[in-house]
């Protein structure tokens, strides 16, 4: 009689704990508000999309009472691993072209507000007195166009390799395009130029191109990483020649609004970015509508 009842007891002690497992997996709209603790995972204070994040908060109302965890890029991206390895919900602010995308199968929610921005373009802005500086120089930067397929690519192969040698590569099995980006430039002469970007995988991809491009066009190039908000006034003072990195109009609006008069915006370099909350495609959500307000 004992042990039918130790195993009577074992028995339920296992049914109990798998009863436990199926319901920790459970991630419908029923419970994903109370999982998270009515919280979207942020990054770094002071980025665009966290301004932007905190803008798309007031401007839903089922989002009442939600609040913006700051963090870091690479603190946001590990509470993201350790949600998925778990299977468990998580809403973090998430962008494209990123790695992660790569990396994990994600989703944006679906946003009828618009409030976290629609399609991004990334621009090329210089300081006012480059072109005549340096032409040759201004000339390549305003023609540099590339796809986004191409710097998600590059983006993905960065985890794992130096991004130089992924740009060289790049090049050789692109020559046709960064011919356009030079053609009726004539070679440089050694010239110095600076350029600002910021320490986005993205950006640190483009900048690298651009610099191997310039470099490989007879000019010196340097590359300073610098905070979004230094990027725009350094060039705007004078003090960077150019960046490749601005997002607009949404994720760096505060910036460029700031210093737009003091410089040379030379439009697009690439289109097709996107900020938006992001879940895993896991959770049984597709809107930001159908989040519920904290009581």
């Amino acid at each position: 009689m004992k042990l039918k009842a130790m195993g009577l007891l074992m028995v339920s002690s296992i049914l109990l704990l798998f009863t436990g497992c199926s319901e920790q997996k459970q991630v419908s709209t029923d419970n994903i508000e109370e999982f998270v603790d009515y919280t979207i995972t942020g990054v770094e204070p002071g980025a665009g999309i966290t301004d932007v994040t905190k803008e798309t908060l007031a401007s839903y109302d089922n989002l009442s009472g939600w609040t913006l965890q700051e963090s870091s890029t690479a603190g946001m991206l590990s509470e993201v691993e350790q949600a998925i390895k778990k299977e468990e919900p998580i809403i973090f602010t998430g962008w494209t072209p990123h790695w992660m995308f790569e990396k994990y199968d994600l989703k944006m929610l679906e946003d009828p507000k618009k409030a976290m921005g629609e399609v991004e373009e990334i621009h090329t802005i210089a300081r006012r007195g480059l072109k005549e500086d340096h032409p040759g120089v201004y000339q390549i930067i305003d023609q540099f166009n590339w796809e986004l397929a191409d710097m998600q690519v590059m983006v993905s192969e960065g985890l794992n390799r130096p991004y130089d040698e992924i740009v060289s590569e790049w090049i050789e099995e692109n020559g046709d395009q960064v011919s356009e980006w030079t053609k009726g430039v004539s070679k440089g002469n050694g010239e110095s130029v600076e350029m600002v970007s910021v320490q986005w995988d993205t950006e640190l991809a483009s900048s690298e191109l651009v610099k191997q491009v310039l470099e490989n066009h007879g000019y010196s190039v340097k590359v300073t990483d610098v905070e979004p908000a230094i990027m725009f006034q350094s060039v705007a003072s004078g003090q960077a020649d150019f960046s490749v990195a601005p997002w607009l109009p949404s994720t760096h609006k505060a910036f460029y609004d700031k210093y737009s008069d003091d410089l040379d915006d030379l439009g697009a370099n690439l289109v097709g970015a996107q900020n938006g909350l992001t879940v895993p495609a896991y959770m049984d959500i597709d809107s930001i509508e159908e989040l519920q307000p904290k009581p």
